[in-house]
């Protein structure tokens, strides 16, 4: 599976029935809600990285992707946006990028 499939299936589940699916109760609970899950997620997978547990933070790095993609889909940021956004960044260096900001 891709992030691409994955983004699919979860905007399948904006019009879902919340008691069907735990996306589409997420994204019935608003963006607030869907950026307070992702932050979450972001923090368990901080602290794994510094525990250094590969595997849990493996499993806490699925989740964040995961979340960001309910989040994006709870404003209604396609994917494919963000996808640009990294590609057009990738014909300068970091510290250029940075710098322009």
């Amino acid at each position: 599976m891709t992030l691409n499939d994955l983004y699919a299936t979860i905007l399948a589940r904006k019009t879902a029935d919340p008691s069907s699916s735990w996306t589409a109760q997420l994204l019935a609970k608003g963006p607030e809600k869907c950026a307070e899950k992702f932050g979450e997620e972001a923090i368990e997978a901080i602290i794994e990285a510094i525990k250094g547990d590969r595997e849990k933070l493996t499993s806490e790095a699925a989740d964040v992707l995961y979340h960001l993609l309910v989040m994006l889909a709870s404003q209604d940021v396609p994917l494919q946006d963000v996808l640009d956004t990294l590609a057009a960044r990738q014909s300068q260096s970091g510290l250029a990028e940075k710098a322009s900001r």
